[in-house]
Parts: C-alpha cells; sequence; structure tokens
C-alpha cells in the first residue's frame, strides 16, 4: 500500500499529524474529515491495545490517512505488533545512538534492510491473500517508514552518529522527554533545553534530512520555517482550542 505521507515528505512537503492514546478508530475517521495527513497511534502513552491498534490502523487505511505507532518502548517484539497489524510506520521511542536506531531499522525492515520477522497470513501481507510473499516484503521495504526519537540527554552527544543511520526516515526531537531528562521537566523554553533543540535542529537540516516535532497552532509556522517536516498535535490539544473558541462566543 502506498504511504502517501512518506511520499510528501520525500518531496520535501510538511505532513500533518494528530497524535491519539485513547483507543477510539471513529477518533482515526475524524482525524481524516478534519484533514490530518497521518496519525500517531500512541501505545506508549496511551491506553492502546493490540488489538484496538490494528483497528485504528484499519480506520486509518479505510480514511486516506496513514496509520504511524509509537510502540510501547523500542523493542523487536513492539515494533512487530504494530508492523503485523498493517502500521505504514512506527515512532520509536528513546533512541539514545546508532545502535539503538539500527536496531529500529532491522525491525522494520525485511531482509536484505532488516531482520523483520515475516509470517504467512498476517494483515500487513493481506492475510497472504494479495500476491506473493516476495512482492510484499519488498512493498514493505519500499513502504514503510521509520522515525526514531532523539528525547534524552543522553543522546545529545550521539546525534551526529544517529543522523549516519542508513534506512532511518524521520529524526524526531521529543521535547517533553528531553526538557525532563535534563532537570526541566515541562519546561522545553529552559534555556539549556532550548538550545539542545535548536542545535539537534539544526544538524538533521544539515545533514539533509527530515526532522519531526509536535507542534501548537501557535508554533506551526515557525516549526515549519526551521525545516521541521513530520509534525503533529495532540487530540486534547484541539479539542482545547476548539473548546476555547466556542466558549468565547458565549
Amino acid at each position: 500500500m502506498k504511504n502517501r505521507m512518506k511520499a510528501k515528505l520525500a518531496a520535501g512537503e510538511p505532513a500533518f499529524g494528530l497524535s491519539v492514546m485513547i483507543p477510539s478508530p471513529q477518533v482515526v475517521e475524524s482525524a481524516a474529515g478534519l484533514g490530518f495527513d497521518w496519525v500517531l497511534i500512541d501505545c506508549e502513552h496511551g491506553t492502546i491495545g493490540v488489538e484496538t491498534m490494528e483497528l485504528m490502523i484499519m480506520a486509518a487505511e479505510a480514511s486516506g490517512v496513514t496509520p504511524i505507532v509509537r510502540p510501547p518502548s523500542n523493542a523487536a517484539a513492539h515494533i512487530l505488533q504494530a508492523m503485523d497489524r498493517g502500521a505504514q510506520g512506527v515512532q520509536v521511542p528513546h533512541v539514545s545512538d546508532a545502535e539503538a536506531a539500527r536496531a529500529a531499522v532491522q525491525a522494520v525492515k525485511f531482509h536484505p534492510m532488516g531482520g523483520r520477522s515475516l509470517a504467512a497470513g498476517t494483515r500487513a501481507s493481506g492475510y497472504g491473500l494479495r500476491g506473493a510473499m516476495g512482492d510484499f516484503v519488498a512493498e514493505a521495504n519500499r513502504e514503510t517508514l521509520v522515525c526514531v526519537q532523539i528525547e534524552d540527554e543522553a543522546a545529545l552527544p550521539n546525534v551526529d552518529e544517529i543522523l549516519r543511520v542508513e534506512g532511518v526516515d524521520v529524526f524526531f526531537i521529543g521535547p517533553s522527554d528531553l526538557s525532563q531528562s535534563m532537570g526541566f521537566p515541562g519546561n522545553p523554553e529552559a534555556p539549556p533545553v532550548a538550545k539542545a533543540i535548536e542545535e539537534t535542529l539544526a544538524k538533521i537540516v544539515a545533514a539533509g534530512k527530515t526532522p519531526g516535532m509536535p507542534a501548537t497552532g501557535e508554533a506551526l509556522q515557525g516549526a515549519i520555517a526551521k525545516g521541521v517536516r513530520y509534525i503533529y498535535t495532540h487530540l486534547p490539544v484541539i479539542l482545547s482550542t476548539g473548546a476555547k473558541a466556542y466558549f468565547a462566543k458565549r
């Protein structure tokens, strides 16, 4: 299946996503109607189990948005659960060095690009009814997206080597976890954290890679101007913004 969001990024265009932490295929369908390019199905911080993750991926496919899953951890088994359900990519948390980035690629891609376990009859392969397995492998290696999260102070000295890992499509800066790991929980605007974010973003752009970050509506234009292309906001932010605009009319 063509990964339309990955195609937009390859063309240098921004792709706008909605992060969803609650188990709801209906919210995914609504995200498509609201104009988002992709959804982040957050199984790290949310309450989404494997079965509901699969339903949310189905809803994304049916609605025309790209389903990306954030697995509970960077473990290969967690990544495989998402890929076998039909996720078109993963946003892998807490990648602090090149070895972890290579492991993420290995978990997402089949041979010769990686070592992902191949099974007949998974949903991702069309239950084995969509053609030859070799064709599925080739399509999966071509269309799946690997995003690694740089969100720990320990990752900062290793950014250059992480950027050299082949097979990673997006390098995502996680301001919340970065702020807490640097001793400023919840305050990414603290000078040391802001400096680390700016320097990391500059390195990603200078390397010709695709940067990712979350952005509110107020920060959106600034993020795009700095080169961020993989962008999402959170469902509660959208609800809060809409509610404030609604109640302002009272």
